[in-house]
């Protein structure tokens, strides 16, 4: 069923737990997700990367996400992640997308701030949450000698200042987490996190979930924040799964081992962030 994303983000913020927002690349990944949100009778926000555009369609991504939201007795959010170009936001909108993200973080302070507001202006009025970023995840792609992944660290300082120019409905920070798989475990601050919740009234976000460790993401959900990003691990378990299965020998047992894997992955961070069941 098609939920309100600002709504079930402010219950998880009241509640204590995170929401695991679970990037898809087709409907296979879509499916698993579902169905395991079904049985838990825990809420779920299907998300779609824009970087995701060669995989899978905005068009195609929409009519799976749509169809889920009519058809699933789950709470579903069909969620914009990393928005970047203001015309495929407002694609995404425009084709029932009742959360998106716009990622200007890469950009200054005054700019993410300008191209924010203007996505928050455009989705207000068809109902749609926004979610931006301030700071900046970076990637394990991009670890140099020194260790770095291009993050750039959210300071607590300017993160009212950034809500009260933009009006945006959440926002993700970069606490030390980075997207895609982890050389070791990541150092994540809690003590920035927590300098951040007591400034910021909205729900925080915190990408690059995948393999930042049980034990970190436990802390950040009952810290603070509302939702987690996980896609790696859900591709990675998929694979390996596959890869183990000496009884797979044709497309379709293929396809069924992966789903199971990614069901069991989900199973696995509802009980990670503290899921509540979801209640109309």
């Amino acid at each position: 069923m098609r939920v309100d994303a600002k709504k079930l983000l402010y219950e998880a913020k009241i509640g204590n737990y995170a929401i695991p927002a679970c990037n898809f690349i087709d409907s296979d990944s879509a499916r698993a997700y579902c169905r395991v949100a079904e049985k838990e009778k825990k809420p779920l926000i299907l998300s779609y990367a824009e970087k995701h555009q060669g995989i899978i369609s905005l068009e195609e991504a929409a009519m799976i996400g749509n169809y889920f939201q009519e058809h699933s007795q789950a709470a579903i959010v069909l969620h914009l992640d990393h928005g970047e170009d203001k015309d495929f936001i407002k694609r995404a909108i425009e084709l029932g997308f009742n959360s998106v993200m716009i990622d200007a973080s890469s950009q200054s302070f005054e700019e993410n701030v300008r191209l924010t507001k203007e996505i928050v202006d455009l989705a207000k009025s068809k109902g749609v949450q926004v979610e931006a970023e301030l700071g900046h995840v970076g990637a394990n792609e991009l670890v140099d000698k020194t260790g770095s992944t291009g993050s750039i660290y959210t300071e607590a300082e300017s993160v009212k200042r950034f809500v009260d120019l933009t009006q945006v409905d959440s926002l993700a920070v970069s606490i030390g987490t980075a997207h895609g798989l982890y050389k070791g475990t990541p150092k994540i601050s809690f003590e920035a996190l927590d300098k951040i919740r007591k400034v910021c009234s909205i729900p925080l976000v915190l990408h690059g979930g995948s393999s930042s460790g049980d034990d970190n993401l436990s802390r950040c959900a009952i810290s603070g924040i509302s939702k987690i990003n996980i896609y790696t691990d859900f591709i990675t378990a998929a694979f390996t799964s596959v890869q183990k299965d000496a009884e797979v020998n044709n497309w379709i047992d293929l396809k069924r081992t992966g789903q199971l894997a990614m069901e069991n992955t989900l199973r696995h961070y509802y009980e990670v962030f503290h899921t509540k069941i979801y209640k109309e």
